[in-house]
């Protein structure tokens, strides 16, 4: 709740994005069985010691924002979730999955108020 009693929540899914190594095929990227990284929020994280290709994480990047949010059950954003490693060689794939939700606030992730809620006083004219 903002200060005035507005509701500024909204969800988003965490996300775990999966290194998919196969057993034959060349890996060119680094990948090992096990890699993965982790998005709650905006916040990725890794265990540590590990490290990941920056192509791949470029690979997958843009799909991220997207897959964190609510989609239609017949979008194939919803269904689809291995991307293929950027080095069309490399037989490995990253696999995103939802892992569960976190409530977040607008307050709290931007200066930008909800275009219907009032503005501070300070702002107002």
């Amino acid at each position: 709740m903002t200060g005035s009693g507005i509701d500024d929540s909204f969800e988003l899914f965490d996300l775990r994005v999966e290194a998919i190594v196969p057993e034959s095929g060349p890996i060119y990227c680094g990948a090992r069985p096990g890699d993965h990284f982790e998005l709650h929020g905006e916040m990725l994280s890794m265990p540590p010691g590990q490290g990941f290709s920056i192509y791949s994480i470029a690979a997958v990047l843009p799909l991220l924002a997207a897959k964190q949010r609510e989609t239609h059950r017949n979008d194939w954003m919803t269904s689809d979730t291995e991307i293929a490693c950027p080095d069309p060689n490399c037989a490995s794939r990253l696999r995103i999955v939802r892992t569960g939700k976190r409530r977040f606030h607008h307050h709290e992730t931007t200066a930008e108020p909800l275009p219907d809620a009032p503005k501070p006083e300070s702002q107002a004219e």
